[in-house]
């Protein structure tokens, strides 16, 4: 009792000192750490910790509504997870279903306008994955104020790679010329190609590295490595990584 009145009075002196204009406008997150929080509660099960990790995403997008941050995007299954065990995997898959079926009808999502979507190579996933996302999508595709983006069978590699294909396919149509291509159709042409790149960029775990996320989108964006793992984060831990993002000076190369 007593650390919880502790951790909430910090996390009023981080807030109140917060400046509410210089809010970051896209968050991304690498959501890292489900499988060891499990083994770390004596689950021999990694989809224990998932199950958690899930439910800590609606706090943490309560968090973004609540300061004004209007774009999240999260790492949620690469490309390369698909390698994983099969019982892992097929666990992930029943999970996805699960929740993006809960947003077809989340209260807070529509309350809030909420547009969601998954980027990635969706084709790759199961059909009944697919029809969730659709369904989830096709119930909040007329919100404009806010989106939370769902990476899901996603490679940063991969995604550029797609982007230079369709630039080639319309070269080759005509519609556009060689000259044409710049750095700007190259993110038109990205999986997250009408949202502005993150400012800010997350990682739990203690994990120093993007693992492919967002590669392209990245180049300006500010980076924060917290050790906890995801399925702890704390609103404090979230206000910390808001902190430091004010403190710092961000020249873009200048």
């Amino acid at each position: 009792m007593k650390e919880n009145f502790i951790y909430k009075i910090y996390e009023w002196y981080i807030s109140r000192n917060l400046n509410p204009e210089n809010m970051p406008k896209h968050i991304a997150i690498i959501m890292d750490g489900n499988r060891r929080y499990a083994r770390l509660k004596g689950s021999k099960d990694v989809l224990k910790g998932h199950e958690v990790g899930a439910d800590i995403l609606e706090n943490v997008l309560d968090w973004s509504i609540e300061l004004g941050i209007d774009i999240v995007t999260v790492y949620a299954f690469s490309i390369e997870n698909f390698n994983r065990s099969k019982h892992e995997v097929e666990g992930l898959m029943k999970l996805f279903v699960k929740n993006f079926k809960k947003l077809v009808t989340h209260e807070r999502i529509h309350k809030n306008e909420v547009r969601v979507r998954a980027v990635g190579r969706i084709d790759l996933l199961p059909e009944e994955v697919r029809e969730a996302i659709s369904e989830a999508e096709e119930s909040t595709k007329m919100y404009t104020k806010r989106a939370f983006n769902i990476a899901i069978g996603y490679d940063g590699r991969t995604e550029i790679v797609d982007s230079v294909k369709k630039i080639v396919t319309d070269v080759e149509d005509g519609k556009i010329s060689i000259e044409d291509i710049n750095e700007d159709l190259i993110s038109q042409n990205l999986y997250t190609g009408d949202i502005v790149d993150p400012n800010l960029i997350i990682r739990t775990s203690g994990e120093e590295r993007l693992s492919g996320f967002l590669l392209w989108q990245s180049s300006y964006s500010e980076l924060y490595f917290c050790e906890t793992l995801w399925p702890n984060i704390r609103r404090v831990d979230f206000l910390r990584a808001i902190r430091s993002y004010q403190e710092r000076d961000r020249r873009f190369g200048v």
